[in-house]
């Protein structure tokens, strides 16, 4: 059979075929998509001679619906699957926290920048690589007493930093006779 004679066949096969596609995709929208797909691939590739046009056609539409039927479900299984990965809202900061977080990093740098070279070193050795103060003492050829004491002056330092900061930001409270009468002397 022809080209022409596939489409014919088609058009005179349509209903059952939008049937069939309703049936298996559940969906009569779904249907006349594929159903057009069908028609596509008609129209663009043209056909192969066929001895049993109809066969032909309501095979492609039940091998349509199941390639569809497959894709729907791995689509559905993905976006299930990035759904439960995403974080909840909650789980998200706000907005407030995190200008907060990133005013306390700048000041947790500046404190670190202003630090003697030795000091910040020490400090970043300790708290970021986890090195045990026997290894830093090692690294900068000190005592392990030394490194102790430049550990404790880093924190005063880094403390010393964070109330000036607070101070300024007004997240302190205030040591006055007013505020002493709230807290039930």
């Amino acid at each position: 059979m022809t080209e022409a004679g596939l489409k014919a066949v088609f058009l005179a096969e349509r209903p059952m075929l939008l049937r069939l596609l309703a049936a298996r995709l559940g969906n009569p929208a779904d249907a006349e998509d594929a159903l057009q797909d069908i028609w596509l691939k008609l129209d663009q590739h043209g056909a192969p001679p066929v001895a049993q046009p109809a066969a032909y056609l309501y095979r492609m539409a039940t091998n349509l619906a199941a390639d569809r039927r497959i894709a729907s479900a791995r689509a559905g299984a993905r976006d299930t699957a990035w759904l439960e990965v995403q974080p909840a809202a909650e789980e998200h900061p706000s907005i407030e926290h995190t200008l907060l977080a990133r005013e306390r990093l700048a000041r947790l740098e500046a404190a670190l920048a202003a630090m003697p070279e030795r000091m910040s070193q020490a400090l970043r050795l300790y708290r970021v690589e986890n090195l045990p103060q026997k290894q830093i003492a090692e690294r900068l050829g000190m005592t392990v007493s030394g490194v102790e004491k430049l550990l404790r002056r880093a924190v005063k330092e880094i403390h010393a930093y964070k109330l000036a900061g607070e101070a300024e930001s007004g997240d302190v409270y205030r040591l006055s006779d007013e505020g002493d009468s709230h807290r039930g002397r």
